[in-house]
């Protein structure tokens, strides 16, 4: 009996029921069935070794497929704790995802040492056991038998997993001697994995509980070429020299203190500025598209949450209830702001005509994050989200989007993120629970999407379950100039707000009708996207964004006079800049003017004080030669033009 099989050009082949990825890839091309390493069966991630019984779409996936390089890290995570085992009998293993760019294992090691020291040590034996080519076989198992499996390999962590799971979606892998408690999939053996490199250890709670254990985090990457490794190598280095830590620090922009707290960043003068000429730049964008300005408070009372829904499904991840001397009082720490803005407008009566409203804030909030998972600016308490909620009409919905969608296109332009990706974030079918809302509802915000980039020829992706619990979402992926993904700006739909906080309006026919709520955020939050800027540029900021525009070098003492003269010229033309006032030579003030990422300097002698010019260098070394004042001036702001 044979099987339609669908491929993704829309080709449709038969097969004989029973047929693997593996083979149908083997039946179209030797060399196409070698660089499988899993396969998507009617939109399932699944092993290519899998069997198809029935008429399916199909698609193969390989290393230049995101899923097909989650298989190959996941595989390689089973393959690195068959080497620590074997180096370590008697540890215990926790879990052992594929995360961006690599993979980790979380790993009790009990009483044995486990440190860098080891790397070169499990490097090699993963290698060798790599070369044996082992298959990743996969096997149904009875919870019964699972159990009895761990218990006596006395795993509390895997009987733990094991405990939430129903009886019938257990499966175990194998490959070599190493058998694992997982779900899968995997790539077909373990021969693709030519090119392993540990990258560091962490500590991580067991599940993510401060209250259970610390194990032993191993981050790690591994690649089916050396060549890529060595690529990914130098890209490591890059990555540290641009890390907006560093950057941060050197450039003066932010600070950390214990005193303050973990995760709570404090911003400079320097930063600070930087921030508020950001948020300027936007907020003049907003005001030509006819957003209004609001302000929330930083508390708000526990029943606003719950109301929202936002309590049920993230209270455990929020800071503890505030509680106030009368007893019936409990506040939260406000951890989004459009539950605020719902409040904002039921503040009066609304009229179709008054739609669409557009409310816009810059409103910090707070969330409670581990202190394993902070991240300088990536991960933090409390950050300032650059939050705006448009309330439409049912028929204003697809319009607004695309505005909306223009307007980050336009962010993106200017600081200069050229490639990115709009993800499509859909609910996960599977799991209908995660969401509230009616079916009818989800229905039209989705469509609404992908209509909306459709008309706008965004080049987007599709990811399931990656819905907002109350609506669908686009969020754009940016890609940095190191390659790296971030997630940036987001837009989202939402039917249910509106319902949950009973917003109406009187409708053309007198009657009252629900608006719908449009979340938007160009940005995503001021924190993160700085952070994701400094490491794009490598602190080379846009000119219009930098701190400190221009140096000032007077060559020595006798010409501050001609220095102090050109700053209060610069000031007057809006740029922003410094004199250099230490008695050090031009050479160690222009060195340390581009260690402090400063665009221009700006040279002074005598003979610069007696024509009244400037002698220019660009950062990275370039020399502009003479300038007059008013030139440099319309130079700048020539650059800084938008």
């Amino acid at each position: 009996m044979n099987i339609k099989i669908t491929f993704p050009d829309g080709a449709v082949r038969e097969y004989p029921k029973g047929s693997t990825a593996m083979d149908i890839a083997k039946s179209i091309s030797e060399g196409l069935a070698r660089n499988v390493l899993a396969a998507k069966v009617n939109g399932l991630v699944v092993d290519a070794t899998r069997t198809i019984d029935a008429d399916a779409a199909l698609e193969l996936l390989t290393w230049n497929d995101s899923e097909g390089k989650a298989a190959f890290w996941h595989s390689s995570a089973h393959l690195m704790a068959e080497a620590l085992e074997a180096a370590f009998p008697g540890i215990k293993f926790g879990i052992g995802p594929p995360i961006e760019r690599g993979f980790y294992y979380d790993i009790d090691f009990g009483d044995k040492r486990f440190s860098s020291e080891e790397f070169d040590q499990i490097e090699n034996k993963m290698l060798e056991l790599a070369r044996q080519a082992n298959p990743y076989l996969r096997s149904e198992v009875p919870k019964a038998e699972a159990v009895a499996y761990f218990t006596e390999k006395n795993d509390p962590y895997k009987l733990e997993l094991i405990e939430g799971l129903e009886d019938g979606s257990i499966s175990f892998y194998q490959q070599g001697n190493f058998v694992d408690l997982c779900r899968g999939p995997h790539i077909p053996n373990t021969g693709h994995i030519k090119a392993v490199k540990l990258l560091n250890t962490a500590g991580a709670y067991w599940r993510g509980n401060e209250k259970n254990k610390q194990l032993t985090r191993i981050y790690a990457i591994t690649f089916p070429k050396k060549s890529e490794l060595d690529q990914y190598l130098v890209l490591l280095e890059e990555a540290k020299k641009r890390d907006h830590r560093k950057l941060g620090k050197e450039m003066g922009l932010f600070a950390f203190s214990q005193r303050v707290g973990q995760g709570l960043p404090l911003w400079l003068p320097k930063g600070a500025a930087m921030r508020d000429r950001l948020e300027q730049f936007l907020r003049q964008r907003q005001r030509e598209l006819g957003y209004q300005q609001v302000i929330t408070p930083h508390i708000a009372s526990k029943e606003l949450y719950v109301t929202s829904g936002h309590f049920a499904k993230y209270g455990k991840d929020s800071f503890q209830p505030i509680h106030t001397p009368d007893e019936n009082e409990e506040f939260l720490l406000k951890p989004m702001n459009c539950p605020h803005h719902c409040e904002i407008y039921n503040s009066e009566p609304r009229s179709y005509k008054d739609l669409p409203l557009r409310f816009a804030e810059f409103g910090t909030v707070y969330r409670y994050e581990q202190s394993g998972e902070l991240h300088g600016l990536t991960r933090v308490r409390g950050f300032t989200q650059d939050d705006a909620h448009i309330f439409c009409q049912q028929d204003q919905v697809k319009e607004e989007f695309k505005i909306v969608i223009e307007l980050v296109l336009y962010v993106l332009k200017v600081l200069d993120f050229r490639q990115y990706t709009a993800q499509v974030s859909l609910r996960d079918p599977g799991n209908p629970e995660k969401y509230i809302g009616t079916e009818e509802n989800w229905n039209r915000a989705e469509t609404a999407i992908i209509e909306a980039t459709q008309e706008m020829g965004l080049n987007t992706t599709v990811a399931y379950g990656e819905a907002a619990f109350y609506g669908p979402k686009l969020d754009f992926m940016v890609q940095d100039a190191l390659g790296r993904e971030w997630q940036l700006g987001t837009i989202q739909v939402d039917y249910n707000l509106p319902e949950r906080f009973q917003l109406n309006y009187t409708g053309s026919d007198g009657q009252k009708h629900r608006p719908v709520m449009i979340h938007r955020a160009p940005f995503g939050s001021m924190e993160r996207f700085i952070a994701v800027l400094l490491e794009h540029t490598g602190g080379n900021l846009p000119l219009w964004l930098v701190p400190d525009q221009v140096a000032i070098l007077p060559i020595s003492e006798k010409h501050m006079d001609y220095a102090q003269s050109v700053l209060n010229f610069l000031k007057k033309h809006d740029i922003r800049g410094l004199i250099d006032e230490r008695s050090e030579k031009a050479g160690k003030k222009i060195r340390d003017a581009e260690m402090s990422k400063i665009p221009y300097m700006l040279v002074v002698g005598e003979k610069e004080a007696e024509s009244q010019t400037l002698s220019v260098r660009k950062h990275g070394g370039a020399d502009l030669g003479s300038m007059s004042l008013m030139a440099f001036a319309e130079l700048i702001k020539e650059e800084t033009t938008f």
